[in-house]
C-alpha cells in the first residue's frame, strides 16, 4: 500500500482535476470547483456486527 492513496473524483463536483494540497497529509484541491477537502482513514469495521453508522441494522 502506498503512503498516499489518491482519490479519483472530487466528492463535490465529480471532476477528476485533483491535486494534493499543501494543507497536509490527505488534503486535496479540486481545480474545477475550487474546493479543498481532506480524506482520512478512520479504521476497520468488525465483520458480522450488522451495524450501520446510524445505529440501524444493515439488513433492514
Amino acid at each position: 500500500m502506498s503512503e498516499r492513496a489518491a482519490p479519483y473524483y472530487c466528492p463535490y463536483c465529480g471532476d477528476e482535476d485533483l491535486r494534493p494540497s499543501e494543507a497536509g497529509h490527505g488534503a486535496w484541491e479540486c481545480a474545477a470547483c475550487a474546493r479543498a477537502f481532506k480524506l482520512s482513514f478512520l479504521g476497520l469495521l468488525s465483520r458480522g456486527t450488522g451495524r450501520t453508522p446510524e445505529g440501524g441494522s444493515a439488513r433492514d
